[in-house]
Formats: structure tokens, C-alpha cells, sequence
């Protein structure tokens, strides 16, 4: 809220939270009229919370408990938690990598651990996710039979090549 605001420094409580079409709408004690309400309007909401509490639910966290965390990969960094990123179908982690941002589905199968006593959430990306970023990531794909194949001929080709000469 700007300074000159008459709500600037000022401490609401929530007395409700209904849900309108899909949207919430919160019901502020002591702000009972439609003026009182409109003051409110594109006003800066901040909650207290104790910063170690944890969700009630299991493997939930509160993004401010996951920003920020080391993101380990096999074991080596590969990252700090700098976002997350809400969306319908699953929430995203974004991850600061070097000098790009990576942005890590956030479910079991990616992420399966988060240890926030010792700062750390471990992944487990598809090949691909982070080796763009980080190439020395990358792992050589095995060469396909064909290729094998080729690659065994040449040699005997050269092979009987210097043996005629």
C-alpha cells in the first residue's frame, strides 16, 4: 500500500473465505460496508506464518519453505529452487541453473525427496531437462546396432585395405 493510503501499515484479520465462481473472497473483520471494501482495492496482502510450519498434509510445503533450496542431482548440485510456479495440472519448480532458469514438474516421479532440515530436494529429471543447461550432464547414447555394424565393417575394410598394400 502507498503511504498515503489509510490502510498503510495497518493489520486486517480475515473473518471468511467463501468461494464466488471459482474465485475466493475474503471477508475482513471490522470492514462491514462497500466503501470500507473498496479502499481495499489492489491492496498488498501480507499473513503472518511461522516459517517453520509445515502443511498439515503430507509431502506438502509452502513455496516460501521451497525457494531457495539446493536442488541435487546423482548426488551434485545442479541448482537452487528460485520459484514455484502454479499451474492447473501440476505445480512447477523453477530452477536456477548457471545462468538459465529450468523448470522442473513438480511431482513424486521428478521429485522425489525434499529435506528441508539439510536445504536440499532431490530430482530425478528425464534425460534432456537439464542437459541442455548442463551438457557435461549429458550421457552418450549407446550406438544402435546398425551404427555397430557400420562401424565393424570400416574397420575391417581398412583393415584388408593395409593388408593389400
Amino acid at each position: 500500500m502507498p503511504e498515503d493510503s489509510i490502510w498503510f501499515g495497518k493489520t486486517v484479520t480475515v473473518a471468511e473465505l467463501r468461494w464466488y465462481n471459482q474465485s475466493p473472497v475474503l471477508f475482513l473483520q471490522d470492514i462491514s460496508d462497500r466503501t470500507a471494501a473498496e479502499s481495499l482495492i489492489k491492496a498488498i496482502l501480507l499473513m503472518d506464518a511461522d516459517a517453520d510450519e509445515l502443511p498439515t498434509e503430507p509431502d506438502a510445503w509452502y513455496d516460501h519453505q521451497l525457494v531457495g533450496l539446493k536442488v541435487l542431482r546423482d548426488g551434485a548440485e545442479v541448482g537452487v529452487v528460485t520459484a514455484v510456479e502454479h499451474f492447473p495440472a501440476q505445480d512447477l519448480l523453477v530452477i536456477k541453473t548457471g545462468d538459465k532458469d529450468v523448470m522442473v514438474p513438480f511431482v513424486k516421479a521428478i521429485v522425489p525427496s525434499v529435506d528441508l532440515k539439510a536445504g536440499t530436494l532431490v530430482v530425478t529429471p528425464p534425460t534432456g531437462l537439464f542437459e541442455e543447461v548442463l551438457p557435461e550432464l549429458a550421457t552418450p547414447e549407446p550406438a544402435s546396432p546398425a551404427e555397430e555394424t557400420e562401424s565393424a565393417d570400416t574397420v575391417a575394410g581398412e583393415s584388408s585395405t593395409e593388408d593389400a598394400e
